[in-house]
């Protein structure tokens, strides 16, 4: 059972990243602030194959682990692309339970691709994640619904969908090769991308407006997007993608805590409601 407690893991620093991020993201274009964070997971997901001693198995990859790892990867840039530019736009309170949302999909996907069951009880646990994430979403009045810019919830969509991709091509990638190294390859991929887009874009030039504490959070949010990364992939190489999924997911309630404590977010009662509902159906999708 040591895969649950990479899990855990995995959600809280998945959950603190959220933060740091719309903190550095303040000035900075999402997209350069995504190829900067992936520089700093880069590193570390590269030191850790070192410190875990697994560069040996480079030479044993199949062409069908590489194939699903570099759409893993791909799944991954186009979330965090999508899933920082709805930070910079939305609230974190809000655009998190949309992303979290993802394991309704997974789940599917999971039963689809993978052959794992689904029981009555990940089914109720779908639903009330499902009706927890409107909750929790929609305008809290309606001069806020007529005067809020929804163009957030879009790209806070296209970030669960990737995401939950992400799950299954990851799943199938790391099965017969170590986390850590499963996880650095897919990071190349990601970083690759992620400059791409910031040159066809033509945000290279922002990259001498950052200031001093806009690099600090940026920097702080790719280390704790690096360690629930690695946590994560070595929970998923030895624990089912279904069950693993939904611990990952609980990291709504760190974001959340974490965005009305720092960020000064509020969450009303309706809110509230929705994120007991987000998180009574992640649990039962542990049964």
């Amino acid at each position: 059972m040591l895969w649950l407690l990479f899990a855990l893991g995995s959600a809280f620093f998945a959950g603190i990243t959220a933060v740091l991020a719309k903190m550095g993201l303040q000035k900075v274009n999402s997209t350069l602030a995504t190829a900067i964070r992936t520089v700093v997971i880069l590193f570390f997901s590269w030191l850790m194959v070192f410190v875990a001693g697994s560069q040996g198995e480079l030479r044993q990859i199949t062409g069908h682990t590489l194939l699903f790892l570099v759409l893993s990867g791909l799944s991954t840039g186009a979330s965090w692309l999508c899933y920082f530019r709805a930070l910079q736009l939305g609230e974190v309170n809000k655009v998190a339970p949309i992303d979290k949302s993802s394991t309704v999909l997974t789940i599917l996907l999971s039963f689809i691709l993978l052959g794992e069951p689904v029981s009555a009880a990940k089914i109720l646990g779908m639903l009330a994640i499902g009706v927890g994430a409107l909750l929790m979403i929609a305008p809290r009045d309606s001069e806020e619904q007529k005067g809020k810019n929804w163009s957030w919830c879009l790209y806070a969509v296209l970030s669960a969908v990737f995401a939950s991709l992400t799950s299954i091509f990851g799943k199938i990638g790391v099965e017969n090769i170590e986390s850590n190294l499963g996880a650095a390859i897919r990071t190349i991929i990601v970083l690759a991308m992620a400059w791409l887009m910031v040159f066809v874009t033509g945000q290279e030039h922002g990259l001498r407006k950052i200031s001093r504490r806009d690099w600090v959070y940026l920097l702080l949010s790719g280390i704790a997007t690096g360690l629930s990364w690695l946590c994560y992939y070595r929970a998923l190489q030895d624990g089912p993608a279904s069950v693993v999924v939904p611990i990952d997911k609980l990291s709504v309630v760190v974001t959340v805590a974490f965005s009305c404590l720092v960020l000064k977010e509020k969450l009303g009662k309706r809110a509230l409601a929705g994120l007991i509902l987000l998180v009574a159906g992640t649990g039962a999708m542990l049964f």
